[in-house]
């Protein structure tokens, strides 16, 4: 039996981000298989298992969540609220991945319980340089929260 590492989710409406974000990880030989969602309705229906993600239900959560702001259906802030609301998500490492200057973004996420907020550089090269920052801390150095039952069983 091979061992998969818990994915990454990665919320970004912007396919170009997306993309761009994914290729940075591959390029910093990260393993964990990144799960786009394009709106914060379908990043919330992969955590909690439902709609079209239903077969999830018992499936690992997230060792990481990479969240934008600016998205369709629910904003970043409505996803990172309904998070921290969870007690099955809680304590999942949430970072804000986002182009936002703005000192009322920055409040509010961290308000809400945003474990980091970083600004999307615009060069490739500090693009890819984050990513690898982002995977050594987050993926290798950090000790993930605990699993509790319910995280095993989303409803």
């Amino acid at each position: 039996m091979s061992y998969l590492p818990d994915p990454i989710l990665l919320v970004e409406d912007n396919p170009d981000d997306a993309a761009l974000t994914q290729r940075a990880f591959k390029r910093n030989d990260v393993i964990n298989p990144i799960v786009v969602a394009r709106d914060g309705i379908e990043a919330l229906d992969f955590l909690f298992a439902r709609d079209a993600f239903a077969d999830r239900a018992g499936q690992p959560l997230p060792r990481l969540i990479l969240l934008d702001l600016k998205l369709p259906r629910l904003d970043g802030i409505g996803v990172l609220r309904e998070i921290r609301a969870d007690p099955r998500t809680r304590l999942v490492p949430v970072i804000m991945l986002t182009s936002s200057l703005l000192e009322q973004d920055l409040e509010a996420c961290y308000a809400l319980g945003a474990n980091s907020y970083l600004v999307k550089p615009i060069d490739y090269s500090e693009f890819v340089e984050m990513t690898r920052i982002i995977a050594t801390y987050w993926l290798a150095l950090n000790r993930p929260p605990p699993v509790s039952t319910a995280e095993h069983n989303p409803t």
